[in-house]
């Protein structure tokens, strides 16, 4: 898919960027290894406020001319995180293994919700074996995510400019701490009471995995 259109963007950064932006993050994250970014200012500051060097980074990005992979939220988007997150292993080569290990083939950008902490909590729960793939669905449409955009290719990157660079100072991090543990706590014990509504409906992780063998 092509797109032309420049978006404004955000990242967290524990240290800093040094040298030119990269598709270096550490493998095993949401797509994989790529340059994250987000639609939200808030959410990469929560995951950057216990670093004392911590800077956030408002970015404009130009999406014309690149090869851009958008998912959206649903079964796909969480079985994409649970190949990235090696939660594939033990079917490996198999159709759904190789489907999900090939989606982002030749794209530059995938954008795909985030799965922030309070997400992570119930994907985990999925990749377990706890709760059903509409369980899951459910509880992602009500925690309202946004959006992250992962350059995944060098060609992405050169398209990213940063506007704006901007340390947190103590007392930020630690206004930024409290809103974190609220909007977890918060959003933990929403998807708990839409998971026990949907606790018999929809397909278990394993079971998912067995039929697409």
């Amino acid at each position: 898919m092509k797109n032309d259109e420049i978006v404004t963007l955000y990242h967290g950064s524990k240290s800093g960027i040094r040298g030119s932006i990269a598709p270096i993050s550490r493998g095993r994250c949401d797509f994989g290894k790529g340059f994250y970014m987000g639609t939200d200012r808030t959410q990469p500051l929560t995951l950057i406020c216990n670093y004392p060097n911590a800077k956030i980074y408002t970015l404009s990005v130009d999406l014309s001319d690149l090869t851009v992979l958008d998912i959206e939220v649903g079964l796909d988007w969480a079985l994409l995180i649970a190949y990235n997150r090696g939660k594939m292993e033990s079917v490996k080569h198999s159709v759904i293994y190789n489907r999900f290990a090939n989606l982002s083939d030749g794209c530059d950008m995938i954008i795909g919700y985030i799965a922030d902490d309070r997400m992570f909590v119930v994907l985990d729960r999925f990749f377990n074996g706890e709760i059903t793939d509409m369980a899951l669905i459910n509880s992602l449409s009500a925690l309202k995510l946004g959006k992250q955009y992962v350059a995944i290719t060098e060609k992405a990157c050169k398209k990213i400019k940063i506007l704006d660079e901007q340390q947190l100072t103590e007392n930020d991090r630690d206004k930024l701490k409290q809103e974190s543990e609220a909007n977890r706590s918060k959003g933990i014990a929403k998807a708990e009471e839409i998971c026990r509504k949907y606790r018999r409906e929809g397909r278990f992780f394993d079971e998912i995995l067995k039929a697409g063998e």
